[in-house]
């Protein structure tokens, strides 16, 4: 039953992506086209790709767009350790780019081109991380859910998620187990929100694709092992450090009760 719902025809792309609006803010991915007008049009060519942010992260992590995050998220979070300014960083991009993916498959039953290349990112902005698409156009590959769910992989884990997590490995140190957790709670969140959407809108049909989509993308073996699904609820095996900072806590999915009490230098994930 849940196959037939997937041959239903969906829309075409379109060059704002509107569909994506009422899916709330965090899924919306604003597109050159619909800025060319506006006030913001000429600043988004002064933006750093996201290819280029995840390439030139130097030594000293400054000068940079991904350094300029992890600095602007230091400050907002303050705290005084890099390491836990970028896990946040990182699975705050990770939870835009799994809404904005999901949403497209989902509404579309398509992906636009989420290339890095494509995407221009603000590093100073506030969250959540604004990302504009320079150009819309469609990824080849089937509307079936073994087809999406591939093509979803393509984009975000392998076209964003892996060089994101190795710029920040490489600089920060953070451990590899946790930028995966982070990533796992943020697909958790984006296929959550995207569900209770589609049952508050009475669409069951984009419902079963969310759950399908969610199902199959947790299968990956570099998100299988992320945490402890229960329904729409997940449970991660790791922490993303947010106790360490000034006033924060654990997590509603963290794998702590209470906030532990570990060295800065000890290793997470």
């Amino acid at each position: 039953m849940v196959l037939l719902l997937f041959v239903d025809p969906f829309a075409d792309l379109d060059p704002d992506l509107a569909a994506l609006r009422p899916l709330g803010g965090f899924f919306v991915l604003r597109t050159v086209r619909a800025l060319v007008a506006g006030p913001d049009a000429a600043r988004t060519d002064e933006l750093t790709t996201l290819a280029k942010a995840y390439g030139e992260l130097g030594p000293d992590g400054h000068g940079n767009a991904l350094g300029t995050r992890v600095e602007t998220v230091a400050g907002r979070l303050g705290t005084t350790e890099p390491r836990v300014a970028a896990s946040i960083a990182h699975q705050a991009l990770a939870a835009r780019l799994w809404s904005v993916a999901l949403g497209c498959a989902v509404r579309y039953g398509r992906l636009p081109d989420l290339d890095p290349g494509l995407l221009r990112w603000d590093p100073a902005a506030t969250a959540p991380d604004d990302l504009r698409l320079t150009e819309v156009r469609a990824l080849p590959g089937g509307a079936g859910p073994a087809a999406l769910a591939d093509t979803v992989v393509q984009a975000v884990v392998h076209g964003h998620l892996e060089p994101l997590g190795e710029a920040l490995r490489a600089r920060y140190g953070v451990a590899a187990g946790l930028l995966w957790g982070n990533a796992g709670s943020a697909l958790a969140g984006a296929a959550r929100e995207l569900g209770r959407w589609a049952r508050a809108n009475n669409r069951p049909d984009a419902a079963a694709r969310t759950r399908h989509l969610a199902d199959t993308l947790f299968a990956h073996p570099l998100l299988s092992t992320t945490g402890t699904r229960t329904g729409p609820a997940f449970r991660r095996r790791s922490c993303c450090l947010y106790y360490r900072v000034p006033g924060g806590g654990v997590c509603g999915d963290c794998c702590f009760t209470q906030p532990p009490r570990s060295s800065p230098r000890a290793a997470s994930g």
